[in-house]
């Protein structure tokens, strides 16, 4: 390999840039505590272990407690998605971080706001950094 190309490769390596990237909506609307989605709709249990497919979804583990933000209202035939917050001692990495998740991992153990309200989702709401 030629001098010039090799340098050329470790600079283009140690130049490497991340972009932020849109993902496609996973639903049109979603329900949540209030306008913002800030308060915790409920608390759950994770009943398996769920590996996240892309930057939009969060790992979660067996036995794990999640806080649920929002629920996705699925279109005809799409999967049911909740997003929310893992913690514990397991993927420490991700405490605070929200992510989503099928509804279908969780088991809810506790709800904090009965009246909820159906806001449209936005590309924010699909953002990947």
């Amino acid at each position: 390999m030629s001098y010039p190309l090799m340098i050329l490769l470790c600079v283009g390596l140690l130049h490497q840039t991340s972009s932020a990237v849109l993902m496609d909506k996973l639903a049109d609307n979603k329900t949540c505590g209030d306008a913002e989605c800030s308060y915790v709709l409920s608390m759950a249990t994770a009943l398996d272990d769920f590996i996240a497919p892309d930057c939009r979804f969060i790992n979660i583990k067996k036995g794990q407690m999640v806080y649920v933000y929002s629920k996705l209202i699925p279109e005809e035939g799409a999967g049911v998605f909740w997003s929310g917050s893992v913690y514990g001692e397991r993927y420490v990495e991700q405490m605070g971080i929200i992510g989503y998740f099928p509804a279908v991992v969780v088991k809810e153990t506790q709800k904090f706001k009965e009246d909820t309200v159906k806001i449209p989702t936005t590309e924010m709401d699909f953002y990947c950094d």
